[in-house]
């Protein structure tokens, strides 16, 4: 499988270009992930020429606005930080990013509750870091995510689940840019989006049997908009309960008693949080191909990315 290209603040890959010189290297991002993701390394303070080591900057002012200071100087970087922003951003459209991966609480790179300080000198974090917000709004559709949010297994599974769906429709795009390659796609993710929104797989499945004489390219633009809006919503125990309820109903004819039993008993125990979801998604496979289930053995739902990922193997 050829990797998919994220964007990542250079820190975390191990890159000495922080304010002290010293780096913030994620051992899961360049362990794990790096198996998947080719990486595309920016570190906007030091792309902008602040040196290494340098002296640190903070946010100050209105949270919704704010400036980008020296600490000890004072000196003002909004100006230059922006511009440099909007360039470098628009760049990185030629890289066809499947996601980002943002450090943390920097005041260029934090995606949420960065430290944004009063005139008193009063933190509040409710800022954005400057890098961050002109990347979500030049690309409000690709899966960004912080690195330490990534030690959720919650927010890790939905961040990757969003790339490899992010992936998947591209893929679509070049092999079967058609609308019959739009509704195969949406038929192989059904369950996957019912285990975000049920709301937004019947919106999305709306817009798929009405789009005859429209525009495909319109509809895709709108499916797209739904499909990341939808995945970006939590998945919880419940939704993932009628997920699996729908999906043993098509076994009603092929298994006997005590495999029912079984069936009904593992999806019980995952509700009651004694066992991950891995656990009824394992024995649901096995079904599907000792029944030769074809419709589902191309839900998404079943393998939302690699193996090796580990994805449905915690318990939340």
């Amino acid at each position: 499988m050829e990797k998919i290209r994220i964007g990542i603040s250079s820190c975390l890959l191990g890159a000495k270009v922080r304010f002290d010189g010293q780096h913030k290297q994620d051992s899961y991002i360049t362990g794990t992930l790096s198996h998947w993701f080719e990486f595309v390394p920016v570190c906007p303070e030091v792309e902008l020429g602040l040196g290494i080591p340098r002296e640190t900057i903070r946010l100050e002012g209105d949270p919704e606005n704010p400036r980008l200071v020296k600490t000890k100087s004072g000196e003002d970087l909004t100006d230059s930080m922006k511009a440099y922003c909007r360039k470098r951003v628009a760049a990185l459209s030629k890289e066809e990013l499947g996601g980002y991966i943002l450090k943390s609480r920097s005041p260029s790179c934090g995606m949420e509750r960065v430290k944004v300080y009063s005139k008193k000198g009063m933190p509040s974090n409710k800022g954005r870091g400057i890098y961050a917000d002109e990347l979500v709004k030049r690309f409000p559709l690709i899966p960004v995510e912080e690195e330490g949010r990534l030690n959720d297994p919650a927010l890790r599974e939905r961040f990757i689940e969003q790339v490899f769906t992010l992936q998947r429709w591209r893929r679509m795009l070049q092999e079967s840019n058609t609308r019959g390659g739009l509704v195969k796609f949406h038929e192989q993710h059904k369950y996957l989006l019912m285990a975000h929104s049920v709301q937004y797989y019947r919106a999305m499945g709306r817009l798929v049997a009405e789009m005859k004489g429209m525009k495909l390219a319109t509809v895709q633009e709108e499916y797209l908009e739904m499909l990341m809006s939808a995945l970006r919503l939590r998945a919880t125990t419940a939704k993932h309960v009628n997920v699996l309820q729908h999906l043993t109903g098509y076994f009603k004819k092929q298994l006997n008693s005590d495999e029912k039993q079984e069936l009904q008993e593992t999806v019980a125990a995952y509700k009651s949080g004694h066992f991950p979801l891995i656990v009824p998604v394992t024995l649901l496979n096995h079904y599907i191909r000792k029944y030769d289930e074809s419709y589902l053995k191309q839900q998404v739902y079943l393998k939302p990315g690699p193996t090796e990922l580990r994805l449905r193997n915690q318990i939340y």
